[in-house]
């Protein structure tokens, strides 16, 4: 390894929209903010040192032996952040990147491409809308002044409204690209009356001169031709600056060991298809998964990705994708949110019944699985509820695998097993989970837009569609009329009493939306118009008392106990 004569940025550029510089497979995917370029961009203005690169020159045969990928140009975050591969075959020598993606990348968006991120307080869409188009500009009014990060030169991305706002104001930075020639930049500057401000004119000529003149790309070049150096020298430079998270590298392992499938685009596709679903979950999560389906040790160690459990990985991979894809479609169908699945890691026992009982297809709504999905819903509201998975969640995984077999190496699931064993798992769990009346009441205190009320409802309520999402949260006493409350009520109980589990039920949309506000006592009277009283108190929770608001002291008291008893009796 070599350090080689710097070049220019414009010539790294050329590079890259040339195929000249790729990406191999283990590199990370891009990852840096908008903020970060546009700070990056400022760094070389002021001649700030960007550090240097590490370049792998790739030739003859070695082309084959790894998957390769170009640099994005139009980023969008969340849905346009996957880098394509790229056909080495055929293709001349190249270098690829082993140190320096993020800066190269941020440089190319920034001078050929755009950067898309999502606008605050719209709902979630894939859209112009919501993710519209900026490219990078620089102000050529005036500097920055005290800002507290140092900058001088405002580089900002800008949408075209934004920027036809005050054109004047703003230089498209990707103009200054086509403008290396000395003449050709002198005349754009005088066509724009762009020498007429010392700042705008001196803006300009800084910007071409670090781009097209200071060769300021540092770079080390590798060129022998072992994979395993490579990969070597990658882990290494990766210890420092930003830093190279475990579930990267083994990534890496896996793409370049499977042979028949591309095993980025497929785990890179099983996230999408999750976040499609509603759910966001990360490489880690699927990594995590195979491992609890095929390693003893589910820790994340380089021991435990072999090259031949990397080949067990790609021959099981339909079977594991579409265990976890029914997983999350269970999930949804029991109502469950990004949000209110608090833990992805408690769908990992159900993926590991679905996927060895090899009844992943339609698992959420085929009739023969029915008693498996009831007493899998009440488990993992249960184990949600009492934070089975926080902390030391590996340690409880490996117990509650113990429910399925001694040995995962040698009986994947315990022959005979034809429901889910949510019995034996709570036998086998050796964290401490005992009910207490203090851990109850902390329950029963919990807010209505809480990540935990929505199992704790679900629990409690277990009679409505939750398949169809077609549930609200209700409060009893309504919202509406918590400023009527007597003022010694208000100071007893306050709020967080009010708003809280102990003034609060599921009822079905219908239900809900002819409920409104209206007060608890009259809605409760028209309910008992055509339902059985005694049934309709059990069910919802009601005790036998006042219902005016009046009596809301003793209601409040009464449904604590009777809340109580009941979650002691689920959850014990």
């Amino acid at each position: 390894m070599s350090f080689q004569t710097p070049i220019t940025i414009s010539e790294a550029i050329r590079n890259i929209e040339q195929n000249r510089y790729l990406l191999p497979s283990i590199q990370r995917e891009f990852e840096w903010k908008h903020e970060k370029i546009e700070w990056l961009f400022d760094s070389i203005m002021r001649n700030y040192p960007i550090s240097s690169f590490l370049f792998w020159r790739v030739e003859g045969e070695t082309k084959q032996d790894f998957k390769f990928y170009q640099f994005l140009k139009e980023y969008r975050q969340r849905y346009k952040t996957h880098n394509e591969e790229f056909n080495t075959a055929g293709h001349n020598d190249f270098t690829a990147v082993l140190d320096g993606q993020q800066r190269l990348t941020s440089l190319y968006i920034g001078l050929r491409g755009s950067y898309a991120y999502r606008t605050p307080r719209l709902r979630e869409e894939n859209s112009e809308r919501v993710y519209p188009t900026r490219r990078l500009y620089l102000n050529l009014n005036n500097p920055l002044e005290n800002e507290e990060d140092g900058r001088i030169y405002e580089f900002k991305f800008l949408t075209d409204l934004e920027y036809s706002a005050n054109e004047v104001k703003w230089f498209r930075v990707s103009e200054i690209y086509g403008l290396s020639d000395d003449f050709d930049f002198n005349r754009y500057l005088d066509e724009h009356g762009l020498k007429e401000r010392e700042f705008s004119y001196r803006c300009l000529s800084t910007l071409k001169n670090v781009i097209h003149s200071k060769p300021i790309v540092n770079f080390f070049l590798e060129t022998e031709q072992e994979i395993d150096k490579a990969l070597n020298i990658f882990i290494r430079i990766n210890s420092g600056g930003e830093p190279l998270d475990f579930s990267d590298l083994i990534m890496s392992i896996a793409v370049a060991n499977w042979q028949k499938k591309d095993a980025r685009r497929e785990i890179h596709g099983l996230v999408d298809s999750v976040r499609d679903q509603g759910f966001s979950i990360s490489k880690d999560f699927i990594l995590k998964v195979f491992l609890y389906l095929h390693s003893k040790d589910i820790k994340f160690k380089v021991t435990n990705f072999s090259k031949s459990n990397a080949e067990d990985f790609e021959k099981e991979w339909d079977r594991i994708r579409d265990a976890i894809l029914a997983s999350f479609d269970f999930a949804k169908s029991l109502g469950f949110t990004d949000s209110t699945l608090t833990s992805k890691n408690a769908l990992i026992p159900i993926i590991y019944y679905i996927y060895h009982r090899r009844i992943y297809k339609n698992f959420h709504t085929r009739v023969e699985y029915a008693s498996d999905r009831e007493i899998m819903s009440k488990w993992l509201h249960v184990s949600l509820v009492k934070r089975l998975f926080g902390g030391t969640s590996d340690n409880v995984l490996n117990q509650i695998r113990r429910a399925f077999t001694d040995d995962v190496t040698k009986s994947p699931i315990s022959v005979g097993i034809s429901v889910f064993p949510a019995r034996d798992i709570n036998k086998e769990i050796r964290k401490d989970t005992g009910i207490s009346d203090e851990f109850i009441e902390e329950l029963l205190l919990t807010q209505k837009d809480d990540r935990y009320a929505f199992s704790l409802l679900a629990l409690l309520f277990p009679q409505l569609d939750y398949k169809n999402n077609d549930f609200h949260k209700d409060h009893m006493h309504p919202e509406s009329k918590y400023e009527e409350l007597s003022d010694g009520d208000k100071e007893k109980f306050g709020w967080l009493t009010y708003n809280s589990l102990k003034n609060l039920q599921m009822l079905d949309a219908n239900e809900n939306m002819s409920k409104k506000d209206e007060d608890l006592e009259s809605w409760v009277a028209k309910e008992l118009i055509s339902k059985q009283r005694n049934s309709f108190f059990e069910s919802h929770h009601i005790p036998d008392v006042s219902l005016k608001l009046s009596g809301f002291d003793v209601f409040i008291t009464k449904r604590s106990e009777i809340l109580a008893e009941k979650l002691k009796e689920i959850l014990a």
